[in-house]
């Protein structure tokens, strides 16, 4: 009796060992507890780094006045700058290259190898704009546009708008059609490339075109050849039926927004003394785009079910 309890005891035991040891084997394919805690704190860490970026405040930058009308500034400025940081220069003075010599002076950044985007006076992130799949913002104070999708800002740059004489129309606009290259109805010297309209009947849209510093323009939106390709190829034109006489949707939504202060001094050269002489706030945008966002979404819901029920049909035909 004594053996047979002592025999059953050691199998008891067996079995409890065997057990145990698979547990353990099975234990040993799973991450251990301080593998997934560690897991878990590198994962907050990098969305903590995502957002921390994301919401980063703009960079402080500081200018500095470089004289432009003396050939020896001139050629100091060349040696000085690589062909990089020439186009960040002209950029920040919203001319381009075969314009450099016009202006008296140029603001140049003394922390030039920073990223173009970090100069941007546009907000990085725009809550408002977040159901918004496409955006184009020019602003007539600054004299730069922004471009940006669900709320990102995507690009932005510099332009050179409508004249004193020859204002560009403000408010809400959509951009409409396109064309590699357009011949001006006011003039037909007048040659305008990678032209997109946003105003048809007042012939008004962005191209390529000449920038000199201050809004030059007859009413259109100029921009530096890489800009208006980038944004040929970025926005979207209208929904035309058929004949091609009517609307069914419109493109996307552009804001044109504010005025310039012909009479005063350039407003970029005011940043020599106020480096942040041109940045945009959240609020302000978010004020210009407000009244314009029920229109902005009503557009865009229809451009979209519009196409969905083309999807559809198009589906359904491929099935006949």
């Amino acid at each position: 009796m004594i053996k047979i309890k002592f025999l059953q005891l050691i199998a008891i035991c067996i079995i409890c060992f065997t057990a145990c040891n698979n547990n353990t084997e099975n234990s040993n394919n799973l991450p251990k507890q301080e593998e997934i805690l560690e897991k878990q704190d590198t994962a907050e860490e990098e969305n903590e780094t995502i957002v921390e970026n994301f919401n980063k405040e703009p960079l402080k930058h500081e200018f500095e006045a470089w004289p432009n009308k003396v050939d020896s500034f001139k050629n100091a400025f060349n040696e000085k700058f690589s062909n990089e940081e020439q186009e960040t220069i002209w950029a920040l003075n919203r001319v381009d290259e075969k314009n450099s010599w016009r202006p008296d002076t140029l603001i140049v950044p003394k922390d030039l190898d920073k990223d173009w985007m970090d100069f941007s006076p546009f907000p990085s992130q725009l809550e408002i704009l977040k159901p918004v799949d496409k955006f184009v913002f020019f602003s007539y104070p600054i004299q730069a546009f922004a471009v940006y999708e669900n709320g990102i800002l995507l690009r932005w740059g510099p332009t050179s708008m409508g004249s004193k004489a020859h204002p560009t129309p403000t408010g809400l606009h959509f951009s409409n059609w396109k064309s590699k290259k357009s011949i001006s109805t006011v003039n037909d010297e007048w040659i305008l490339p990678w032209n997109f309209n946003i105003a048809n009947f007042d012939g008004v849209g962005w191209h390529e075109y000449s920038m000199p510093g201050y809004p030059a323009s007859h009413s259109c939106l100029r921009l530096w050849k890489k800009d208006a390709v980038w944004l040929y190829d970025f926005a979207e034109q209208w929904i035309l039926d058929k004949t091609g006489n009517n609307k069914l949707a419109e493109g996307t939504p552009v804001i044109v927004y504010g005025s310039f202060p012909f009479d005063e001094r350039k407003p970029w050269l005011n940043m020599l003394d106020d480096p942040e002489a041109l940045n945009q706030s959240v609020a302000a945008m978010e004020e210009a785009i407000q009244e314009h966002m029920d229109k902005i979404m009503e557009k865009q819901k229809e451009r979209k079910e519009l196409l969905k029920n083309r999807n559809k049909s198009k589906e359904d035909n491929d099935e006949v």
